[in-house]
């Protein structure tokens, strides 16, 4: 990305907002500082940004519900939760919220920026990514979260659709079960994994109108995209 990426900053410790924002401004971005929710809700109304850090407790309107109103209108910005609070469900809380990544407090300003970058890289890659994939009888639309089969359209929940584009990016390979995990959910444990299993059931649900596009267990490792000609 050629001109400075913009990052809305939501932070009610003002001590710690000022140090983040300065740090991240001498890194080269175009930082934009809100000290809750709601203040930071309007700033993204008003202006076109690249990046979120929402802080998690926060006065007026907390980070989950700021993300989850965000996401509403932006399904493709990142989003990036700070909190003190490193509990399970907390951090399962910020992916379900349509977080992209969770960084727990205290943690080293090298560790911040190597989240963002990282999450910039898989976000941003040169040239637009594809979006719009027709396998078999199944027209699927990253951006609009649509399976559509023979006329037949379903809306998918983010989390599904980031599962269904890992299938479809993958298709006739094989896509690593604890890859999907860290990948959607960013942690492969046993509850995450169930979890998936869940939404695996879903999107199957969503296929078994297709007559040529099935989900398959690979045992052992994962699962795979099958299209038949």
């Amino acid at each position: 990305m050629s001109d400075k990426v913009k990052i809305l900053l939501a932070e009610d410790d003002t001590s710690l907002g000022t140090v983040l924002s300065n740090y991240l401004k001498a890194k080269s971005f175009d930082v934009t500082l809100c000290v809750d929710g709601e203040i930071a809700l309007r700033r993204f109304k008003e202006q076109l940004f690249d990046f979120i850090i929402l802080d998690v407790m926060m006065p007026v309107k907390d980070g989950f519900s700021v993300a989850k109103e965000i996401r509403k209108t932006d399904t493709e910005i990142p989003i990036l939760f700070l909190t003190a609070k490193s509990m399970k469900e907390d951090r399962l809380a910020g992916f379900d919220a349509g977080g992209d990544d969770y960084l727990t407090k205290p943690f080293a300003m090298e560790e911040l920026l190597a989240r963002i970058n990282a999450i910039l890289k898989r976000t941003y890659k040169e040239g637009k990514k594809e979006t719009a994939f027709t396998v078999g009888d199944v027209n699927y639309d990253y951006l609009q979260q649509t399976i559509d089969i023979k006329g037949q359209k379903n809306k998918l929940t983010t989390k599904e659709n980031e599962l269904f584009y890992l299938l479809i990016k993958n298709q006739e390979e094989i896509l690593d079960r604890n890859d999907a995990l860290k990948h959607v959910w960013g942690d492969d444990n046993y509850f995450n994994g169930r979890s998936m299993d869940v939404y695996i059931t879903k999107l199957r649900k969503y296929l078994s109108g297709s007559d040529r596009v099935e989900i398959m267990n690979v045992h052992g490792k994962g699962f795979r995209l099958l299209i038949k000609k």
